[in-house]
C-alpha cells in the first residue's frame, strides 16, 4: 500500500500543482500592467510598487513558513495542502476588488501568510516516497510545477488582453479551489507517518539544531541567493519586454518570455532528478549554478525580444537542477522526526529570497536600469556555485564517510 501511494500521491499532486502554478503565475505578466490600472502613473513608482507588491507575499510567508512546518510534524502534511488551497483560493479573489496600491499590498501580505501549496506538496512527496526514488519524484513534481509555468503567464496575458486584469484573478481563485477539493478527496497520507512526536521546543532551538546538521545551513543560504538571482527578475520582466518590442500586446510577450523558460524547466527537471539519483544532487546543483550565470550574463546585452527568448529557455535547462537538487539534499539531510521543520526553514530562507530579490530589483532597475538586474544575478549564481563547491560538497562527503565509517 505504501509503494502504491507514493506514486498516486506524486502523480496526483503533479497535476495540482500544475494548475495551482498556472494559476498563481498567471498575474505575473501584468502585475505592473495592473497597478498602473489601480492609478499608478510615474514609470519609476511602477517599477518600486511592483517590486514591492511581488515581494510582499513572501514577506508573510517567510515569517509564518517555520509555524506550518511544525503543525505539518504534529498534525500532518495534507493538512497543510488543504489549508494553504482553500486560504489561497478565497484571497486571491479577494485580489480582484483591490481599489489601489495599498489595498492590493495588504492582500498580497494576507496571501503570503497562507500560502504555501508548492512547498507542502514538495514535504508530503519527499516523505512518502523511498530515498532513493526522492530525486526522481521531486523532478517529476518539479515539472508538473513548471508545467503550470509555462501555460501560466502565457494564458494570463491571453486572458488580461480579452476580459480584463481582475476576472484574472476570479479565474486563479476558482482553480485553486478546484485543485484543493482535487486534495482532500485524492491525497492519500500513510497514517503511520502523519503524526511525529514533537518536543516541546521553540523555533529558535528547532532552527539551532537543524542548523547544526552540516551542510544544511549553507544549502539554506543557496537556496536564498538562487531565489534572490532568479525569481527578482520575473515581476519586472513585462518592461523589460515593452523596451525590446514595439507591440501592444505587452502583458502576451512578457507571459511568453516567462512561459519559454518553464517549457525548459519541464522538459530538464525529470532527466536531471534521475542523474542526481545516480550521480549525487550536490554534483547536478553545482553544475546546473554554473551553466545558469553563464546563460544569464548575456541577457544583459541582447537587442532583441527573440535574443532574450532564446537565453530564457536556456535558463530554464538550468532550473530543472536547481530546486530539485535542493530539495533532495535537504530531504536526505534533515534530523529525524522534523523534516517538516526543516522544510519549514528552507522554505523561510527561499521566501526571504522571493521577496528580497523583487525589491532589491524594483530599486536597482529605477536607478541603474533593468539591464543591471542581469548582470548582478550573475554574481549572485556564482557566489552560489562557489558555496556549493566549498562548503556544500565537502559537507556531504563527510556526512557520507561517517555514515560509512558507524
Amino acid at each position: 500500500m505504501l509503494k502504491t501511494n507514493w506514486k498516486r500521491n506524486l502523480y496526483i499532486l503533479m497535476v495540482c500543482q500544475f494548475f495551482v502554478m498556472g494559476a498563481m503565475t498567471m498575474i505575473i505578466p501584468f502585475l505592473p500592467l495592473y497597478l498602473q490600472e489601480l492609478g499608478v502613473t510615474d514609470p519609476q513608482a511602477v517599477s518600486r510598487w511592483a517590486g514591492i507588491i511581488f515581494g510582499a507575499n513572501f514577506l508573510t510567508a517567510f515569517l509564518f513558513s517555520p509555524l506550518w512546518g511544525r503543525l505539518a510534524d504534529r498534525h500532518g502534511r495534507k493538512l497543510m495542502l488543504l489549508r494553504s488551497g482553500f486560504g489561497m483560493a478565497l484571497v486571491v479573489s479577494l485580489t480582484g476588488f483591490a481599489t489601489g496600491p495599498w489595498s492590493l499590498l495588504l492582500l498580497r501580505l494576507l496571501n503570503g501568510m497562507i500560502s504555501g501549496f508548492i512547498p507542502a506538496a514538495i514535504t508530503l512527496v519527499s516523505m512518502s516516497t523511498p530515498k532513493k526514488r526522492v530525486g526522481y519524484a521531486l523532478g517529476m513534481l518539479q515539472a508538473g510545477a513548471v508545467a503550470g509555468g509555462v501555460c501560466g503567464p502565457l494564458f494570463g496575458g491571453i486572458l488580461a488582453d480579452l476580459i480584463g486584469f481582475r476576472m484574472v484573478f476570479y479565474v486563479t481563485g476558482l482553480t485553486i479551489l478546484i485543485t484543493a477539493f482535487v486534495v482532500l478527496y485524492f491525497v492519500k497520507e500513510d497514517k503511520k507517518k502523519k503524526v511525529q512526536s514533537v518536543e516541546k521546543t521553540d523555533t529558535i532551538e528547532d532552527f539551532k539544531k537543524i542548523a547544526s546538521t552540516q551542510p544544511i545551513l549553507p544549502l539554506f543560504f543557496v537556496f536564498f541567493i538562487v531565489q534572490c538571482a532568479l525569481i527578482g527578475i520575473n515581476p519586472l520582466l513585462s518592461l523589460f519586454v515593452q523596451d525590446l518590442t514595439t507591440t501592444q500586446n505587452v502583458a502576451f510577450y512578457s507571459g511568453l518570455a516567462l512561459s519559454v523558460m518553464g517549457f525548459a524547466n519541464m522538459s530538464a527537471s525529470p532527466f536531471l532528478g534521475k542523474l542526481s539519483d545516480r550521480k549525487g544532487a550536490h554534483f547536478v546543483l553545482l553544475f546546473s549554478l554554473l551553466f545558469a550565470a553563464i546563460v544569464t550574463f548575456p541577457q544583459a546585452f541582447v537587442q532583441s525580444y527573440w535574443q532574450l527568448i532564446i537565453f530564457r529557455f536556456l535558463l530554464g535547462l538550468c532550473l530543472g537542477g536547481l530546486l530539485p537538487s535542493i530539495n533532495s539534499l535537504i530531504r536526505n539531510l534533515a534530523p529525524e522526526g522534523m523534516e517538516s521543520r526543516t522544510f519549514g526553514f528552507s522554505n523561510s530562507f527561499m521566501y526571504l529570497g522571493t521577496m528580497i530579490g523583487p525589491i532589491a530589483g524594483g530599486w536597482l532597475t529605477s536607478v541603474a536600469g533593468i539591464r543591471s538586474l542581469f548582470i548582478t544575478s550573475t554574481i549572485l549564481l556564482l557566489i552560489n556555485a562557489f558555496v556549493v563547491k566549498y562548503k556544500v560538497i565537502p559537507g556531504m562527503k563527510r556526512r557520507i564517510s561517517h555514515a560509512k565509517a558507524g
